[in-house]
C-alpha cells in the first residue's frame, strides 16, 4: 500500500509547482527518510520496507526542491517588479512636473 504514497506522489510531478503543498511534501520526505533508517535498525532487516521508504523520501524530496526553486523565482520576479515600479514612478513625477510647468506658464 505504501508504494501506491509513492506513486501519487510521482504524479504530482506533472502538477504546477505553486500548486503543491509544503508541509505534506516535507512530511512525506521526513517520513521516508525515518522509516527508512528504522528499517535497518530493527532485527530482522526490512530491505523491501526500506526500499519504498527510500523512494518516498527521493520523491518528497524532488517535490520540496521544485516548490523552492519556484518560491525563490518567485521572489526574485517580485524584486525587480519593485525596482521597474520604482523607476517608472520616478519618471512619472518627471513627466508630471514637466506638464505642471507648461500648463503654470
Amino acid at each position: 500500500m505504501k508504494w501506491a504514497i509513492v506513486l501519487t506522489g510521482a504524479s504530482d510531478f506533472a502538477r504546477p509547482a505553486d500548486q503543491l503543498s509544503l508541509t505534506q511534501n516535507a512530511a512525506l520526505m521526513m517520513t521516508g527518510a525515518i522509516w527508512t533508517r528504522w528499517c535497518f535498525v530493527i532485527r530482522p532487516r526490512n530491505v523491501f520496507l526500506a526500499a519504498v521508504n527510500f523512494f518516498l523520501f527521493i520523491v518528497g524530496a524532488a517535490q520540496v526542491s521544485r516548490i523552492y526553486m519556484y518560491q525563490q523565482s518567485i521572489k526574485g520576479v517580485e524584486g525587480e517588479a519593485k525596482s521597474e515600479g520604482a523607476e517608472l514612478k520616478s519618471e512619472l513625477e518627471k513627466v508630471g512636473e514637466k506638464v505642471e510647468k507648461k500648463v503654470g506658464a
